[in-house]
């Protein structure tokens, strides 16, 4: 059994800052699980073009307000503590942190390395190792 705090994430190679957001990488792909599980911040007030080519996306929010546009449709999803949203689709979107930060727990598959930064298209690459 593996049991991880975020405390133990925190200032380590795992807690990677986007400029946008703060993800702080839980469940890793080395940890053999088929996913990963980040505990992460969006800043208020940002805007983050975002488009997982490479992986699937669940999103749930605990704390703070935001919003997702589904560019293909323009349709516009508030988000707000309690609120799931999954990118089942490789949806191209933007996620606009609202008026205080917003606190998510996002699960990935296939699962990320812990290192991973959004590329010039808004992609994580697939970890081959």
């Amino acid at each position: 059994m593996k049991v991880v705090k975020l405390e133990e994430i925190l200032g380590t190679e795992h807690d990677v800052d986007g400029g946008t957001w703060v993800s702080r990488r839980l469940i890793n792909k080395s940890d053999g699980m088929g996913y990963s599980v980040n505990d992460t911040i969006i800043k208020a007030g940002t805007e983050t073009h975002i488009w997982y080519q490479n992986h699937l996306e669940a999103v749930y929010c605990i704390e703070g307000d935001g919003e997702v546009e589904t560019l293909a449709d323009g349709k516009i999803y508030k988000i707000t503590p309690g609120t799931l949203y999954a990118l089942d689709k490789h949806d191209e979107h933007l996620l606009r942190g609202g008026k205080e930060d917003m606190r998510v727990v996002c699960v990935f598959n296939p699962p990320l390395s812990g290192k991973e930064v959004h590329d010039e298209n808004g992609v994580y690459p697939v970890d081959e190792d």
